[in-house]
């Protein structure tokens, strides 16, 4: 469908309108059938210290603009709250209709809050403009086995992969390449301004955006229009506040002044909440990690250093892989909200191993000052390392406490010296990319409850990271796993990867961690969002 075609059919979808008006006496209906309009539940507040780093679904991968994505955008594919399996959104079917290709047929009648047709055209720009974008913080490598997308008629889109039976496909739909934008709003070759995504009103999702100050306040609409998954909104509007200072976050949780403390309160605030009457912690299932990532190029013997040395480098990562205290930081930093981690899949899914507890410190997990001596005679490095640390204020205040400690432990062996630095977060997502920090902290956040969600990303060539990373058996065993149906096998197989990876140490993982949201005692509905989908749905709240 051309874009003409399409212009000239919401201008008579707009004509309609006022005709539609007079003679409608029921509510819009949702794919189920029922009315999609709120009733009640109040206006929420949902604080959080997350950050906007575009509204844009092709120039991002992060947590805070992905919570304000999932409210606004419609998914062929989405979560029902409460559980962790992608279910169709605005699709009214979506399968497997060969090993290759997989077929999605959209519900009829859908638009944009613009009044925007919305159907087969838009889905196939979507997705074809976040992998020809390819921005260095979007989620392009999400899509690396999207061969094709075409749209066969206005309702049906067939995507063509280039590895048969991808066991993840659903989920990477339901995830952070997967909001369906509008093709006259939004640029095909270039990330769109927020203030400009706002003025179009390209919204299809549970909510539509009234007003939005970047980083400060945004109110949300419901969306009488969205016909997915979710359904109503169980409030007449949301608001997403942002803060600067977690200290501040708690202090309006406290105080009433928001109904819901988000991302991210530091361990002492949680614990320190738990002991308040009037108001009520809840937890869901972990999958978060704390984690740091070494840069091939630039960290000490790097690729494109003065004195490269692959076989150095390796022992320098090996040499703080035997130097850190997961224990200490956990328990001192974190008051045990964060358990330590020795694998590159959190424990509780499935193939989760602990490669990491055996390769390196005393085997048990703790650290070992010998190894770590041993591992840098060994690879020639005589001097003491200068290692340039950096991290960022995304990740909540006690990573500057987590990365003190870390300083400390390294120092302590008197085989590094450490120069590090703190960044906010909007600038860090850029520079990062950019090669400027040798070594430098991350968190990951999944997008799908699946342990490939925590390879894929991270570890093929193309990856998020963009570290400089590759290793053709890691690329081809992950690849593997993705295609492999038989349950014993593919846990075999992510086994497999995790233990190449480990031995190569692309990144370090500390800490795993539990979602935790603060609530005023009168909101309802906080549970049903804190689930292994690890969506936040502002819909399912109320008072």
């Amino acid at each position: 469908m051309t874009k003409s075609t399409k212009a000239l059919r919401s201008v008579i979808a707009l004509a309609g309108v006022s005709a539609f008006a007079l003679t409608a006496c029921t509510g819009p209906t949702g794919g189920d059938g029922t009315s999609t309009q709120s009733a009640g539940g109040g206006t929420i507040t949902y604080g959080t210290t997350d950050k906007v780093v575009t509204l844009d679904p092709a120039g991002s991968y992060d947590g805070g603009s992905f919570m304000v994505m999932n409210q606004i955008y419609p998914f062929l594919l989405n979560y029902k709250p409460g559980t962790a399996d992608a279910s169709p959104d605005i699709a009214e079917s979506a399968s497997f209709t060969s090993p290759t290709e997989y077929t999605v047929k959209l519900k009829s009648g859908l638009k944009f809050a613009n009044g925007n047709t919305l159907d087969s055209s838009d889905v196939v720009f979507s997705f074809k403009r976040v992998v020809a974008i390819n921005d260095p913080n979007g989620p392009a490598s999400l899509l690396s086995n999207m061969g094709t997308v075409e749209a066969k008629d206005p309702t049906t889109v067939v995507f063509t992969l280039k590895a048969a039976n991808d066991q993840v496909f659903p989920g990477v739909l339901a995830s952070n390449p997967g909001p369906i934008v509008d093709e006259q709003v939004f640029p095909a070759d270039k990330v769109m301004d927020d203030d400009a995504i706002i003025k179009g009103k390209p919204f299809a999702g549970q909510y539509t955006i009234e007003s939005y100050k970047k980083n400060e306040l945004v109110s949300f609409k419901p969306n009488a229009d969205y016909k997915g998954l979710l359904g109503a909104a169980s409030n007449e509007g949301a608001n997403l506040k942002h803060y600067a200072d977690p200290n501040n976050l708690k202090l309006d949780v406290q105080q009433g002044n928001i109904d819901v403390a988000g991302r991210i309160l530091t361990a002492t605030d949680v614990a320190d909440l738990e002991k308040d009457s009037k108001v009520k912690v809840h937890k869901g299932p972990g999958g978060e990690l704390r984690y740091m990532v070494f840069n091939f190029d630039t960290m000490p013997f790097g690729a494109k250093t003065p004195e490269a040395d692959a076989k150095k480098s390796l022992a320098v990562r090996q040499a703080i892989a035997h130097l850190v205290d997961r224990d200490v930081i956990a328990s001192q930093v974190f008051k045990n909200t964060y358990t330590p981690v020795y694998s590159y899949v959190p424990q509780g899914f499935e193939g989760a191993a602990e490669p990491l507890k055996s390769l390196y410190g005393d085997g048990t997990g703790k650290p070992s000052l010998d190894k770590a001596k041993q591992v840098l005679a060994d690879a020639g490095v005589t001097s003491v390392v200068d290692l340039k640390l950096q991290y960022t204020d995304r990740y909540g205040t006690s990573a500057a406490d987590e990365y003190a400690l870390v300083k400390q432990q390294l120092e302590k062996s008197a085989l590094f010296t450490v120069d590090l630095k703190s960044t906010e977060w909007t600038t860090y997502t850029k520079e990062r990319r950019a090669d400027a920090y040798p070594v430098y902290q991350l968190g990951w956040f999944p997008d799908y409850s699946d342990a490939d969600n925590y390879l894929t990303p991270f570890f093929i060539p193309g990856n998020f990271l963009g570290n400089h990373y590759e290793n053709a058996a890691v690329t081809a065993v992950v690849n593997k796993q993705l295609v492999t149906t038989d349950k014993a096998e593919r846990s075999k197989l992510l086994g497999e990867a995790q233990e190449a990876i480990a031995k190569d140490l692309s990144t370090l993982p500390l800490l795993q961690g539990a979602q935790v949201m603060v609530a005023g005692t009168d909101v309802k509905g906080v549970e049903k969002t804190l689930d292994a989908s690890f969506k936040t749905r502002l819909g399912v709240m109320s008072k």
